[in-house]
């Protein structure tokens, strides 16, 4: 028997995957490894001094983070998407709102809005711009400093859901202004964000989730707890309220925006599997943090649930809103950490 070794084959284009028996799928060799400051064999996450500001920053607020795993890099968004696959389903879901945009407008129906709903919507919907601007600031954070291209493509895409967003109040601010002038929309909603009391919890808990600098905290803050718990009282709920007051526009704007939220939803707890499966000590860091963010969210949600009990159908109570955000964070919060426990030993659970 011959004992010269054999000839190793040549490595494939896809190496930088590993040892892998399949060819990696569009999503992943458009993704993997895109991001510079996390490639092998470097000094820092920059090309220029370790002790640099900016290395110091990721050094610290990154690379030492409590929630960690051993290769980032194994993260996939569950709905594997793209640059070019995002584009196509959002060119689809602009041309789901621009219609009914288009067919309502064509209608009137604005300036047939009862009193009490225009009132809802310049005291609750049109000042929620500043919340999402706060939102998608923190979201893009989180994309610059994700461990992982396969995190920062799926926080960018959701940056780009929250400006979908933020664009779409503004043009229904406008409007909505000139339906009913008079009523202020499109004129105080800065003094609304800055001044009425029921946006002050909102505002003071979106201020500090901005300098939330650990990206993973950043990520908990918003994506576990602050947009769960303000999203289902500012899409839900107050699509809901608004059907039921004869804005069917509001209603189905609401709906479609959901989608977006789903979407940042389901890599969100993909996310948390992935690490709580990687390191099972990772839950007691994310839960350390949801405890932490916790009760500015409640605080938030039970304010501005006092605007759908001050303007919406009656019903609606301050209490109700808050305990219906805080149930649909929580029912959220069981599956993330169920779907986690499922994916290894019993010992690594955690205890009641």
């Amino acid at each position: 028997m011959s004992t010269t070794p054999r000839k190793p084959r040549p490595r494939r284009t896809f190496s930088a995957f590993g040892d892998v028996r399949r060819m990696p799928s569009e999503y992943e060799i458009v993704t993997h490894g895109q991001n510079w400051t996390t490639r092998q064999n470097r000094n820092a996450a920059f090309e220029q001094n370790p002790s640099s500001p900016p290395n110091l920053w990721f050094l610290t607020y990154r690379d030492k983070s409590p929630l960690a795993v051993d290769d980032w890099e194994q993260f996939r968004d569950p709905d594997t998407l793209t640059y070019r696959a995002y584009v196509n389903l959002q060119a689809e879901a602009e041309a789901k709102t621009g219609g009914v945009l288009e067919e309502y407008a064509k209608a009137g129906v604005d300036r047939a809005l009862s009193a009490g709903q225009v009132a809802l919507l310049g005291a609750l919907y049109t000042p929620s711009r500043y919340l999402v601007h706060g939102f998608q600031q923190i979201q893009a954070y989180i994309g610059y400093m994700a461990p992982s291209s396969y995190i920062t493509n799926a926080a960018a895409f959701s940056t780009a859901d929250l400006l979908r967003r933020l664009t779409l109040t503004g043009y229904r601010t406008r409007e909505l202004q000139l339906a009913a002038p008079g009523a202020g929309i499109g004129e105080r909603e800065r003094q609304v964000w800055e001044q009425d009391e029921a946006w002050q919890s909102a505002r003071r808990a979106v201020e500090k989730a901005l300098i939330a600098y650990d990206w993973a905290e950043s990520f908990t803050a918003l994506d576990l707890i602050l947009a769960p718990t303000l999203d289902d009282v500012l899409l839900r709920q107050f699509g809901q309220a608004s059907r039921e007051a004869g804005d069917e526009e509001s209603w189905l704007l609401s709906k479609y925006l959901q989608d977006d939220a789903d979407r940042r939803a389901r890599w969100s707890a993909a996310l948390v599997a992935f690490a709580v499966g990687r390191r099972p000590e990772n839950e007691a860091v994310l839960r350390r943090w949801i405890d932490r963010w916790t009760p500015a969210a409640d605080d938030a949600a039970q304010a501005l649930g006092s605007l759908l009990e001050r303007f919406g159908p009656t019903g609606w109570t301050a209490a109700r809103v808050a305990a219906e955000a805080r149930a649909a964070r929580e029912s959220f919060h069981d599956r993330l950490f169920e779907s986690s426990a499922a994916g290894r030993p019993e010992t690594g659970r955690r205890q009641a």
